[in-house]
């Protein structure tokens, strides 16, 4: 299956890991992806309310360079990224006047007309598609056994649901059937649905943080090894804000979280240099000492 793959800033930059961790995983579920080079931010929900108009370029510049590869999907590592794309298609395949304009800005700069001919996917999506779960199965020769995750899902891969509607908005499975095709066991919790706190963590830390001890708290009272997440942003939260719960609370969390394409990739055995564990913030250790691979 060849893909256009928009990485998104957060995996060019302090989340390298799961830029590497899917690119090297990618040829196992027969994936192939043509990286999009010369783009830029999607806008997350700043730009997006701040410049509405000037999103909407930004998303169709991205949207266009991806047609260009030939590809019918545009692939995703993120949901913020998902959602803004996905948003700003749907505005530019649903009004052609809109279109016509912003590919005349677009042509002045140098940069191809967008036509509609691409879908944006999460790679959450497209693992779990048609027969992806039985594949995964193969792929994850080396498995998970013994080691129970807590999917956290984050809001903006399951809401909209009119928009995204992959996922039931309230009872989600793709990433619980992913844990069982890997050999693992998912743990399930009431907060695996809700905000990580990201959005507002620079105006209201105290509230982030109050959003974000729910997820850490529930999954470590239901048993969980570790956590997993199909989002970078809420990556960055769940891995780099426990020293700020610990320093709110007095009390130490130390819950291991991976990235979905890391977890898929263990399962799979792929090596410390394609997965980069080391950098996280929270030790991925005792996980892996619990699967043998330390």
């Amino acid at each position: 299956m060849k893909l256009a793959y928009y990485k998104g800033c957060l995996a060019s930059l302090s989340a390298k890991e799961l830029d590497i961790a899917t690119q090297a995983l990618a040829p196992r579920l027969g994936f192939e992806l043509e990286e999009l080079e010369s783009v830029t931010c999607c806008g997350a929900g700043d730009i997006h309310e701040a410049e509405p108009d000037y999103y909407v370029h930004l998303n169709a510049r991205i949207l266009a360079y991806a047609e260009q590869t030939g590809a019918d999907t545009l692939m995703t590592i993120c949901n913020v990224c998902t959602l803004n794309l996905r948003q700003a298609d749907l505005q530019l395949k649903g009004d052609d006047a809109l279109r016509e304009r912003v590919n005349e800005n677009l042509e002045a700069v140098g940069v191809p007309p967008y036509n509609g001919g691409v879908e944006v996917k999460h790679f959450l999506w497209l693992v779990s598609e048609g027969d992806g779960y039985e594949k995964l199965k193969q792929v994850a020769h080396k498995g998970l056994k013994g080691l129970r995750i807590a999917p956290f899902y984050g809001c903006q891969i399951l809401r909209p649901s009119k928009l995204l509607g992959v996922d039931d908005p309230d009872r989600p499975h793709t990433l619980e059937a992913i844990i069982a095709a890997c050999g693992g066991e998912s743990v399930d919790y009431p907060a695996k649905v809700k905000c990580c706190g990201f959005p507002i963590i620079q105006a209201r830390e105290e509230i982030a943080l109050g959003e974000l001890i729910q997820p850490v708290q529930q999954a470590l009272d239901a048993g969980a090894d570790a956590m997993v997440t199909p989002c970078p942003l809420c990556h960055l939260s769940l891995d780099a804000w426990q020293q700020k719960l610990e320093a709110q609370t007095g009390r130490p969390f130390e819950m291991p979280i991976f990235h979905l394409a890391q977890l898929i990739g263990v399962a799979a055995g792929l090596e410390e240099a394609e997965l980069k564990f080391k950098r996280h913030v929270v030790s991925m250790r005792p996980v892996l000492e619990k699967l043998e691979l330390a």
